[in-house]
């Protein structure tokens, strides 16, 4: 399996959409920081047909220590989480199959 980098997708927005280097580099950043804003304000975002990003607050809580057993207080914090669409799922869950039944 192979990760895509931002450098790709940058590469991607050149070839496929005609953007220039610098364009491509700038729209990234800004759709980025979008993202990154919305969700540090406690907002969702939802992309149709692809999923949902938003944030959790998660609750003080009891924690310990797995190498000492030690119990210690995680603190409460808000985490990132995505929630994928159910046409993303199917599409992913489609070519699994697919790809399982050539194997």
């Amino acid at each position: 399996m192979e990760t895509i980098a931002r450098a790709d997708l940058v590469e991607l927005l050149q070839e496929e959409h005609g953007f220039s280097r610098q364009q491509a580099i700038l729209f990234l950043e800004e759709m980025f920081e979008l993202f990154v804003q919305t969700l540090e304000q406690g907002e969702s975002l939802k992309i149709s047909g692809f999923g949902t990003f938003a944030v959790r607050d998660k609750a003080t809580r009891l924690g310990r220590n797995p190498l000492t057993g030690q119990e210690a207080v995680i603190s409460a914090r808000r985490v990132p989480f995505f929630r994928p669409s159910r046409l993303l799922r199917e599409n992913v869950n489609g070519k699994l199959r697919t790809q399982g039944a050539r194997s």
